[in-house]
């Protein structure tokens, strides 16, 4: 009799869960939208599939902020990641590819309901699918602008313990809107990583022809910083990169970094995780849970920049 009453508890519960979150997907895909922007995406398969703007970007919030975060940090991410695609497709006349976007860090990632599913359990995947989907609906066709022209609105997932980079420091061109702001963050060393080379290793790394002899401190220097304080120009092995450079070719997770070096090991830590240029996705959340909303969020980290539906971008 008590297991027939645990049967009976376990199917209320599932049907408490399941029919609102049921009906409201009904409703949200039942209505008429009349002005749908359709963002051609290049799939792992190979494929180009045609996708729904709004569609699009709830596999984009799902694959780059985590589902945990706070709403207002999850409406941040939707609106840089609309800003983002309504870029791409305003390119797509000079764009001989056939596609917008792809599925990886080369535009931004995105991933399909099913992926959602392997990566929540399954009651996890209607309650973070709810959630994102809210935030991207709450949001829609919202897009960052300035001068005109939709923003380059990038970001990253920590930027640590500095501020944030501007864009001339990290690439070749400046952009206003992307300037030195504080981080945002309340653990600034959330991301804090060490790496360890030996000659062998740094020699195959950045591609050096020469026999891999014991280090010298000449070998791996810090020439010139960022405004921000992170590495800029850095000599490795007598040649020079710069910071981001570097990080690619060693697979360092910052720029911001401490060098202890012997002869026969380099040890680089660096601290948070990404190039540090635009919204910082821990520093967005940290920002909401302190009552900022999405709004505010995107003015700190993109200054000067204008809100704007795609409709009148």
């Amino acid at each position: 009799m008590r297991k027939e009453w645990l049967r009976i508890l376990v199917l209320l519960v599932i049907i408490i869960v399941l029919f609102p979150w049921t009906v409201l997907r009904w409703y949200n895909q039942s209505e008429v939208r009349t002005e749908d922007i359709v963002i051609r995406v290049l799939m792992p398969d190979g494929q180009v599939k045609s996708l729904d703007l709004e569609d699009y970007l709830v596999g984009v919030v799902a694959a780059e902020m985590p589902a945990e975060f706070e709403e207002e940090a999850l409406k941040a991410q939707a609106i840089a990641a609309r800003t983002y695609a309504a870029q791409r497709i305003s390119q797509r006349s000079g764009n001989e590819a056939g596609y917008d976007v792809d599925t990886t860090v080369n535009s931004q990632v995105w991933i399909s309901e099913a992926k959602m599913k392997e990566k929540w359990n399954l009651l996890s995947y209607w309650r973070y699918h709810s959630k994102i989907e809210k935030a991207v609906t709450a949001t829609k066709d919202q897009v960052l602008v300035a001068g005109g022209q939709y923003i380059d609105a990038f970001f990253h997932s920590s930027t640590g313990r500095k501020p944030t980079e501007r864009a001339e420091d990290v690439w070749s061109s400046s952009r206003p809107y992307l300037q030195n702001v504080a981080a945002g963050e309340e653990k600034p060393t959330r991301y804090v990583k060490t790496y360890t080379f030996t000659p062998s290793d740094l020699y195959q790394k950045v591609g050096h022809s020469g026999t891999a002899k014991a280090f010298t401190e000449a070998d791996f220097v810090i020439l010139s910083e960022t405004a921000a304080g992170r590495a800029k120009v850095v000599r490795v092995l007598g040649k020079n990169y710069t910071g981001a450079q570097i990080r690619t070719a060693l697979g360092l997770a910052s720029t911001d970094m401490e060098i202890t070096i012997t002869p026969q090991q380099l040890k680089i830590t660096t601290y948070g995780n990404g190039h540090a240029v635009g919204m910082s996705q821990y520093g967005a959340n940290d920002l909401a849970k302190a009552g900022k909303t999405c709004e505010e969020i995107l003015q700190h980290y993109y200054p000067g920049t204008q809100l704007l539906n795609l409709t009148k971008a």
